[in-house]
């Protein structure tokens, strides 16, 4: 794939938002398309979000996400941000970390802790990892999540030592059981305030006597068991932030989180635990980026830019290799929809949808997270995301449709065949590419549906419906991209 000096190819501009972003609209295909790629890349990573719904706003409306108890509350807060930021790199970024430091509200009973968990991950999810590490093993609603409250001096809790290795940061293989009971013992001490006996046998927020309240990292030197230790073949009197440090300068760290990042970038790899058993799929795009680890002092953005720049990424065997989860099917389908104007009911019927399709976002099935992939695919979850799809993108009620199929008119022109018109609603979802035989589908459907039109007026002698598609009314254009939205190209990012 080659670009100019001053544009970028438009295909591989879609393939870029659709990976780095929830996919794109016209109006930000051309304005990335206007851009040297390399610039496109940059502005992507860079962008602040400067129009999501303020959460003054969000709070009038929905009283429920002020204090975030349930997880309808915490996720739709979320989903607002996912689908009205015109940054939408970072929250992609988010997403991609909840799926890898999987944490649930199921266990922690409120959402206040994951909202502050998200609110971490922003800030540093593209910083370095070692720092991400350390805010990681601080962050409340984690400690709590792996019970390393109760990790204590010479009464040790494996549960935060294993994953921080196991899922985290090495991957299986790479330390052995005696380095998980010393990372352990490192970790003692790190602990929760604001909490009491019985709330923390309940795992809940402190709620006497004003209500929740929300936790605190706390250190508890007297916990904390500062004995010599042997970690990854060093010895040293080592805590926490020491653990991290030896972690982080391990080659087999920046291979697994490269392999992690490709997995949820680039194409769909073997699932997790197979990881120790099978080589990457494309080993010079984790070369790539675990270079740039080290050479960016463990930077995410920079080994995410490296990536994005690589030649395996821009190569056309990587486009539509991947299956959207569910969440990236809602958030690019609401928002080529024309998103929220405002507070609406429709973001807790999306966030159900979400949980039908297999992916309830802060509900993780472990603390493996999703596999994603094949599994995202069954014959339940196939018809919920039909469904859905071709309910928002076909309702006429939505002003943001209506605007949607009046681009595609008038981007197909006034004496348009059903072929342009097809095409002119494949670049407006995002500049969808489909195969030949679906292409002959969706012109014969929309050949049909002109004829349709065409019968309540008056034909002239001449007319030949599959020459011109300029009757065909908006009913049957929502019913087109009902259509093109239910194919299995648009399952695929």
């Amino acid at each position: 794939m080659t670009t100019t000096e001053s544009s970028t190819d438009q295909s591989l501009v879609a393939h870029l938002l659709r990976r780095a972003a929830f996919g794109g609209t016209t109006q930000e295909l051309d304005h990335f398309a206007n851009l040297k790629y390399e610039k496109a890349v940059d502005e992507l990573l860079n962008a602040q979000d400067t129009k999501s719904i303020p959460q003054d706003v969000i709070r009038r409306y929905h009283i429920d996400q002020s204090d975030l108890r349930t997880r309808p509350s915490s996720s739709g807060n979320w989903l607002y941000q996912m689908v009205t930021t015109n940054a939408p790199f970072p929250e992609k970024v988010n997403l991609f970390w909840h799926r890898v430091f999987a944490t649930a509200q199921t266990k922690l009973i409120q959402g206040k802790a994951m909202s502050t968990q998200l609110d971490m991950l922003r800030e540093f999810g593209l910083g370095k990892f070692d720092e991400l590490l350390l805010q990681l093993s601080k962050n409340p609603a984690m400690l709590m999540f792996l019970d390393n409250q109760d990790n204590h001096k010479g009464s040790i809790n494996e549960n935060y030592g294993r994953e921080i290795l196991e899922l985290f940061s090495m991957g299986v293989g790479n330390y052995t059981e005696e380095d998980i009971k010393e990372c352990s013992r490192a970790f003692t001490g790190w602990t929760v305030e604001n909490t009491d006996y019985m709330t923390l046998k309940m795992r809940n927020n402190t709620m006497r006597p004003y209500g929740y309240v929300n936790w605190q990292f706390k250190f508890d030197p007297e916990d904390h068991d500062d004995g010599e230790k042997t970690f990854l073949g060093e010895t040293g009197n080592f805590n926490g932030e020491d653990i991290i440090a030896l972690i982080c300068k391990n080659p087999a760290t920046a291979g697994f989180v490269a392999r992690h990042l490709y997995h949820y970038f680039v194409a769909d790899e073997f699932p997790v635990p197979q990881w120790p058993h099978f080589e990457p799929k494309d080993p010079a795009a984790i070369k790539v980026m675990t270079d740039a680890y080290f050479e960016s002092g463990y930077s995410i953005k920079a080994m995410l830019r490296a990536l994005f720049l690589s030649d395996s990424f821009k190569s056309q065997a990587s486009w539509n290799a991947r299956v959207k989860s569910p969440i990236e099917l809602i958030v690019g389908t609401v928002r080529l929809a024309g998103g929220y104007d405002g507070p609406s009911q429709d973001v807790y019927e999306h966030i159900t949808a979400s949980g039908y399709m297999g992916q309830d976002i802060f509900a993780p099935p472990s603390v493996e997270g999703w596999m994603g992939g094949a599994d995202w695919i069954s014959t339940g979850s196939m018809v919920q995301r039909v469904n859905f799809a071709g309910s928002v993108i076909g309702n006429l009620d939505n002003t943001g449709v209506v605007a949607l199929i009046s681009k595609i008119k008038s981007d197909a022109g006034s004496s348009s065949s059903s072929e342009s018109l097809v095409r002119s609603c494949l670049k407006n979802l995002g500049n969808l590419e489909v195969s030949d035989e679906t292409l002959v589908g969706l012109v014969q459907f929309t050949i049909n549906a002109t004829l349709r039109s065409s019968t309540e007026k008056i034909p002239s002698a001449n007319a030949r419906p599959d020459q011109n598609a300029s009757n065909t009314s908006d009913q049957a254009i929502a019913s087109l991209l009902q259509l093109i939205v239910s194919t299995r190209e648009y399952q695929f990012v």
